[in-house]
């Protein structure tokens, strides 16, 4: 359980045993999970087929010729083995928290099995590739629905100037549908899902059959022949190559949504045959047909098929969209948990999995993004090279901590952590510098966006830890408070005061600046904590407990279900019928709720840097409002200000 804070951030959740997980579906929930996978998490890779192959030709890295066809064909297939199949779902899905998946997942669970000096160079890593991944999501939607909707030229290219215009009207479409939540959605693009794996899989099959030498790609040696003699062109091709891989990460991010069972079982039963399938096929063409290269993915199907082939990978990309959307969901949750973003309204859209969430403000950002990036880049092929760069720093981030986790939580000899994980760094940090290039043609977008976040959620920790600590000064436990009340001069005034606060034992500073300025006290008073427990629902008998701390006060804690609505008014005339034998009477009219709200103040003192000072200002500011978070009535509520000089 975690304590939720009324009128102030949330803390940091202490992160769990990573084989502590949500219960395992099986049967027909198994099935349907496995099918809302496939609609969600692996939309994104599942897309790249239509660009990924092309780029990696278009790019004039390498020639259309059997050395490089069957060379970038095996390329391929070992780097979905090796990342995909291996690192991803073999070993990085173990590492959960709660059930959630992601690199902040990660950095939560290095927690404090890491020595001091690595740890807080492991949880700077681990912010700054969350920070990147939102720049991919604003990347990714962009460019899958844009591929897809190029393919219209290939049917009629006199649709060239409705590509555009099509491509928003999509994008629009996709995030005005996110409030459904990821089981809805998935329930919808599922099936679709499975109609386009089919289909990749039986374009690639038939020509796979047609020239059956492109199996030859199945043999890694063909990858060192494709390095041996190409060279650095070879080393560059990797740029390209990598957005065959580049849903991975995503992957993980979405585990929470699903859990790790469904997501293998969509993976080895039909993605992964279909993917290698299409992408044999491809090289097939083009070892048959050179001059497919323009668009070897709809040069696969026959001229009859092409427009419901544009129909179809349009819904397809549309749904690939999806994987970092819910991605960025998750991990927007994750990070206001921790502590690395201030609160935001969260809907929780799943009684059956706490994973599943809509985040508003991060699908309106993330819309206006993706619109921005289609109207500014305006061809696939030009975001093609603002892609992957973010990805691949994110993907060696992961694989750093993986090992870091393996060694220290979970005691892995250093032989094994490092003799998995090593292997794997090397690998991602060769897709990485083949990426270095793409930089200056659009690579810097997805740094700066990464960048930008980075400082936003790093300004955030410190600002509050800089306010925690100032507050935490003038704390007082609450029976100091208590033993002090004969002593002094306040009078007692009829009527309840609720005061909400988030650290039990200690007296709300809310409580303490009223008493000061007011100089009264009511004969009745609440000091309420909230909990939220990490089950869909609480049953009204488990919902509050009470306990008499001093003449007149009482301690409440009321404990809500992640699904449940916390409507406190309600909760507390509830306990009013259920607290009478114990000697507390309320009445509902009679209660007036007080919150606390720090007026941060820049000073000399210097906590951060002055403009980061500011951008801390700011984000407290627009943090949500804990009245309209706990359902309190706005003519009952009192906000007592604290003015916090950091």
């Amino acid at each position: 359980m975690s304590t939720s804070h009324p009128d102030t951030e949330p803390e940091p959740i202490e992160p769990t045993d990573e084989h502590v997980t949500p219960s395992r579906p099986r049967g027909k929930a198994l099935a349907l999970l496995s099918m809302g996978a496939l609609g969600i998490v692996y939309g994104d890779i599942g897309t790249s087929p239509l660009y990924a192959f092309r780029e990696s030709f278009e790019g004039h890295e390498l020639a259309v010729n059997p050395v490089g066809v069957v060379g970038a064909c095996s390329l391929v297939v070992w780097s979905l083995i090796i990342i995909i199949s291996i690192k991803y779902l073999a070993l990085v899905m173990r590492a959960d928290n709660k059930g959630e998946g992601g690199i902040l997942a990660l950095t939560a669970l290095l927690g404090r099995s890491v020595p001091s000096k690595s740890l807080l160079v492991m949880t700077t890593l681990g912010i700054f590739g969350t920070a990147l991944l939102y720049g991919d999501g604003m990347i990714t939607p962009a460019i899958s629905v844009l591929s897809a909707v190029e393919g219209l030229e290939v049917a009629a290219p006199s649709l060239h100037p409705w590509i555009i215009p099509l491509s928003v009207t999509i994008l629009a479409a996709l995030f005005l549908v996110q409030r459904r939540g990821t089981a809805g959605i998935g329930r919808v693009f599922g099936p679709i899902m499975v109609v386009w794996f089919a289909v990749l899989a039986l374009l690639g099959l038939q020509k796979i059959v047609a020239n059956p030498d492109i199996l030859r790609a199945l043999n890694p040696i063909y990858t060192i022949d494709l390095f041996r003699v190409y060279g650095f062109k070879g080393f560059l091709a990797l740029g390209s190559i990598f957005l065959v891989v580049t849903g991975g990460e995503a992957l993980y991010a979405d585990m929470g949504h699903f859990g790790r069972s469904p997501i293998r079982i969509s993976w080895f039963s039909l993605v992964f045959p279909a993917l290698v399938l299409n992408y044999l096929g491809q090289g097939a063409l083009l070892l048959e047909n050179p001059e497919a290269i323009d668009s070897p993915f709809f040069n696969l199907a026959p001229q009859w098929a092409t427009w419901p082939l544009v129909l179809l990978a349009t819904a397809a990309t549309v749904i690939a969209s999806q994987a970092l959307i819910s991605g960025a969901f998750s991990m927007t949750v994750q990070a206001m948990q921790l502590d690395y973003l201030p609160r935001v309204k969260v809907h929780h859209t799943s009684a059956g999995n706490r994973g599943q969430v809509y985040v508003p403000a991060v699908n309106w950002l993330l819309m206006a993004s993706c619109i921005g990036l289609v109207v500014g880049f305006r061809t696939s092929g030009n975001l093609a090279a603002a892609y992957g760069i973010a990805v691949t720093m994110t993907m060696a981030i992961t694989t750093l901590l993986f090992i870091g986790v393996a060694r220290h939580r979970w005691q892995w000899s250093r032989a094994k952590a490092f003799g998995l994980g090593l292997p794997l760094l090397v690998i991602d940090l060769g897709f990485f510098a083949a990426q270095i290039t793409k930089i200056p043609h659009g690579g810097w977008f997805a740094l700066a966006i990464g960048l930008g976040q980075f400082t936003l959620m790093t300004t955030w920790r410190t600002g509050r830890r800089a306010v925690a600590s100032v507050i935490q000064r003038g704390e007082t436990p609450v029976s100091a408070f208590v033993d002090a009340l004969p002593d002094l001069p306040w009078e007692r005034v009829p009527g309840v005061s609720v005061f909400l606060f988030k650290d039990t034992g200690s007296t709300p500073p809310a409580l303490l600046e009223n008493v000061r300025h007011n100089k009264v006290l009511h004969e009745t008073v609440l000091l309420l904590y909230v909990i939220t427990a990490d089950q869909p629902t609480i049953s009204p008998d488990r919902r509050s407990t009470l306990h008499k701390v001093g003449p007149g006060i009482w301690q409440v804690e009321l404990t809500f279900g992640f699904m449940d609505n916390p409507d406190v008014p309600a909760a507390l005339a509830a306990l009013a019928t259920a607290s009478t034998e114990q000697g507390l009477h309320l009445e509902a009219d009679d209660l007036t709720y007080f919150l606390g709200r720090e007026t941060i103040v820049v000073t000399s003192n210097r906590a951060m840097h002055p403009l980061r000072e500011q951008i801390f200002v700011m984000q407290n500011r627009t943090a949500a409002s804990a009245a309209r978070f706990f359902s309190l009535p706005a003519s009952r509520v009192f906000e007592v200000g604290t003015t916090v000089e950091i």
